[in-house]
């Protein structure tokens, strides 16, 4: 008998899944998770901020009511996006980020629908700030997709934002 021994990358993403298992988001359930010198130190959650009702709670998603399509006018969301709160609650605990990687593990609302769990540029600038390394995310064909940090923002002098290839919700 063999044991077929998960990549740590799969074994993190594996752990992001789980976290998304407590968004309260109708339209995707993403959850993160930071690890550095192979050690967990943050998780996050698609969420609305804390001691506020969230999506679930009202009963209905406020940007489908309005009509809004996805990766457009985040301002109007009520939750925070799972790689926000996977940086915040390190904040929070006073944990340094640099050096880290950030996994990040999407699909829509239903068992088995996955999706490209790519970060928005809003996510992509504070992972940029806070001194990670590599993001690693589900893509929506069962695999995973590695980004390093420094190739966002070789992208970034070269080109521009808008012309950034991995657009979350295209």
């Amino acid at each position: 008998m063999t044991n077929a021994r998960v990549s740590k990358d799969a074994y993190y993403l594996g752990i992001a899944r789980e976290v998304a298992r407590r968004s309260t988001c109708f339209r995707r359930s993403i959850g993160a998770l930071i690890v550095r010198d192979e050690q967990i130190i943050s998780t996050g959650y698609a969420g609305a901020p804390r001691k506020t009702r969230d999506s679930l709670t009202h009963g209905f998603c406020l940007r489908d009511k309005l009509g809004i399509p996805h990766g457009q006018r985040y301002e109007l969301c009520r939750s925070v996006h799972a790689e926000q709160n996977a940086i915040i609650n390190a904040a929070r605990a006073g944990v340094s980020l640099l050096g880290g990687d950030m996994y990040v593990f999407g699909s829509d609302p239903g068992p088995g629908n996955a999706v490209d769990a790519f970060p928005c540029f809003i996510c992509k600038k504070m992972i940029i700030n806070a001194g990670l390394d590599r993001v690693v995310c589900s893509a929506k064909d069962g695999t995973m997709k590695i980004f390093t940090v420094e190739g966002w923002i070789k992208d970034w002098q070269e080109s521009d934002i808008i012309d950034d290839t991995h657009q979350y919700g295209k």
